[in-house]
């Protein structure tokens, strides 16, 4: 899938323990995607930054999103030029899935999802980004659509390229520092061990619920995200 000499950094891998996909996460797409509605999801996007440096830092909440949903479904994610970054296309009962991961840096990702989004008409509405959210807390998870940017570079590029910012934004709780000057700082490093496992617990929790996401039924999905 492409030329590979563009493409100078490592692949990332996930960085936390990565426990098997239970079955259950993937279950049900037979079913589900003969009622696709219009607004289906058609493209998945993890943000983050490219390199091993950058691997198992917070800001990189939404690669190990996409890595472990890869791996579930056994794709490879491979570079493709024309697209600026790391993609796989899966075939569910006949229905077509994007998955990126943006290699041009956090505050370019919008080059890359509107070159992909663009070049396969596929509206705002059918597209999920898988972020790291620094307002809420590691743990939790949140699935809602459109709003603003929460000074988060990569949904900020995203809008600025797509023209819209009704996309579909899974939010990752990785929590915040406390002080706005150590944002930067908080984000590119890793979390600590007992942040990890709350994390992973949330990739699991949000991969349960990928059925519905995939099929557009966005209320049930919530309803399971956000309910203890």
């Amino acid at each position: 899938m492409g030329d590979e000499k563009w493409f100078s950094s490592p692949i990332p891998h996930y960085p936390l323990p990565l426990n098997p996909v239970p079955n259950e996460f993937l279950s049900g797409f037979d079913i589900i995607w003969l009622k696709t509605p219009m607004n289906a999801i058609r493209l998945i996007v993890g943000l983050g930054n490219p390199g091993r440096e950058y691997e198992a830092t917070r800001h990189n909440a939404g690669f190990w999103w996409v890595d472990k949903l890869a791996a579930g479904k056994g794709a490879a994610l491979s570079p493709e030029k024309k697209f600026h970054g790391l993609a796989a296309r899966l075939n569910l009962s006949g229905n077509e899935l994007w998955l990126l991961e943006p290699q041009v840096f956090m505050n370019r990702s919008g080059q890359s999802v509107a070159a992909l989004a663009h070049f396969y008409k596929i509206a705002p509405q059918e597209i999920l980004v898988a972020h790291d959210e620094l307002d809420i807390p590691p743990g939790t998870v949140r699935l809602k659509q459109g709003g603003g940017h929460g000074g988060h570079n990569g949904l900020k590029d995203i809008v600025a390229h797509l023209g819209a910012a009704d996309f579909w934004r899974l939010r990752l709780g990785i929590g915040h520092p406390g002080n706005r000057d150590e944002v930067v700082n908080y984000v590119l490093n890793a979390p600590r061990r007992e942040e990890q496992e709350l994390i992973e617990a949330t990739l699991d929790k949000s991969l349960a619920v990928l059925p519905q996401m995939l099929a557009g039924d966005m209320q049930a999905a919530m309803l399971k995200l956000h309910t203890k």
